[in-house]
């Protein structure tokens, strides 16, 4: 702890110094985020690091999993989190970033001693259709794989249910939001990204286009109702 503290010196005396005048900037201007990465709050995955973001440029929320429950009434802090990304300071890209060797997906995969963490075992439950699909699409996986799969999926599924909020839902119905789906491999320092077209996940590359989950695209199903109609 007292390395720490000593950075918090250093940051005060070395690093404010020399961006003094971004954070006056920011003191004075508010914020405006480029988007809001949901990731985990594993201490080895540090979003603004790893996308070498300056103060002001990520609004980030991180939690055991980088897990997104479902929209429901009940108030929570994923939940209220989105709803004021999107709808206060308007963002338009949200990622949702997995990594590997997760402690939280290793739980998913083997759920033993989870009996004694009553409320990681029910955060967990938002990551089963990850297992579920792994079971039943992966059946003949090892251990060391089978997690690095379900950590894929629960991308995939927590995408999903970011779907389900209503300021998310809207905002790509007027194709203002993208989705974005990002691994983290700690070891080799590599980004993949989700290809919403074929479903992959592949290696962010300079010089190509980023693989995006769902692009920002206008999607009105009731227009195209009436337009048949007609």
């Amino acid at each position: 702890m007292n390395e720490l503290i000593g950075r918090v010196y250093g940051f005060s005396k070395q690093v404010f110094p020399n961006q003094s005048a971004l954070y006056s900037k920011l003191a004075t201007d508010g914020q405006s985020p480029k988007a809001l990465m949901i990731a985990c709050a594993d201490s080895r995955v540090a979003p603004e690091h790893i996308m070498q973001a300056a103060p002001g440029d990520l609004f980030v929320c991180r939690n055991a999993g980088n897990i997104v429950p479902p929209y429901a009434m009940q108030n929570g802090g994923v939940t209220s989190t989105v709803e004021y990304a999107v709808m206060v300071l308007g963002i338009r890209d949200i990622i949702v970033c997995g990594h590997s060797d997760c402690g939280a997906m290793k739980a998913v995969a083997n759920p033993a001693g989870l009996e004694k963490m009553p409320n990681v075992a029910a955060w967990l439950k938002h990551s089963c259709a990850a297992e579920q699909v792994v079971n039943e699409g992966y059946p003949e996986m090892d251990s060391a794989d089978r997690v690095h799969a379900i950590s894929l999926e629960n991308v995939v599924a927590q995408l999903n249910h970011l779907r389900t909020h209503p300021s998310v839902a809207a905002g790509i119905a007027r194709g203002d939001i993208a989705l974005h789906g990002w691994f983290f491999d700690i070891g080799a320092g590599q980004v993949l990204a989700l290809d919403g077209r074929t479903g992959r996940f592949l290696p962010i590359t300079e010089g190509e286009d980023l693989p995006v989950a769902q692009a920002a695209t206008q999607r009105l199903a009731g227009e195209r109702q009436l337009e048949a109609a007609e």
